[in-house]
């Protein structure tokens, strides 16, 4: 097994949605024997921003582009093959305004690409990133799961599947800004959530 674990807070190593994701990959470790794991924190390495000049880059064609246009290209090329060469994902999320922040948005704007990650045929857009597990570590000061005002499950469910990731898993630490008591149960929700992932 090949898991690439991705830290999208800002708080890097320090916020409960890595600690999560490091309970996850331990629980996977534990179960697959010589796992390897790959660990991109994209606090300490910010993916750059699809702007104007990244969109520009991507539409240039490669003999013709700048120095700056190919190490975008470059960067974002680098980043699916990472995605491609495992088969496991750990995704570990805080919730930041109700959605992801926006760390995990720019890396997923630079692993969707058409003809790439997705494409479209006469039946309609297909995901090429099939055949891999999608853990969500999800941390949240307070309580949404299976709430209207969850917004980061349906985003997430639907922009990885999008591309072929359909097997997700999400693991809820939730409650965890409203007091120890409640930071207990929210962890200990998501250890629950975790065997009845592996189960």
């Amino acid at each position: 097994m090949k898991i690439l674990q991705i830290h999208a807070s800002p708080r890097r190593g320090a916020a409960n949605s890595s600690k999560v994701a490091h309970q996850v990959v331990a629980a996977l470790q534990a179960r697959h024997a010589g796992a390897q794991v790959t660990l991109r924190d994209l606090a300490d390495h910010p993916v750059t921003v699809l702007d104007e000049a990244a969109l520009g880059a991507l539409f240039t064609p490669a003999d013709q582009r700048s120095a700056a246009q190919a190490a975008v290209v470059a960067e974002y090329d680098a980043l699916i093959a990472e995605v491609q060469a495992h088969d496991t994902l750990v995704l570990g999320v805080p919730m930041y305004n109700f959605g992801v922040p926006v760390q995990l948005k720019a890396w997923i704007d630079a692993i969707a690409r058409a003809g790439v990650t997705f494409r479209y045929t006469d039946q309609g857009p297909q995901g090429l990133l099939q055949g891999k597990t999608v853990y969500l570590a999800l941390a949240r000061g307070g309580l949404y799961r299976d709430q209207p005002h969850d917004t980061q499950v349906p985003y997430l469910k639907t922009v990885l599947g999008f591309l072929g990731l359909t097997d997700v898993r999400p693991i809820y630490a939730e409650g965890l800004n409203m007091g120890p008591e409640a930071a207990a149960r929210g962890f200990a929700q998501a250890e629950a959530d975790l065997a009845a992932a592996l189960a």
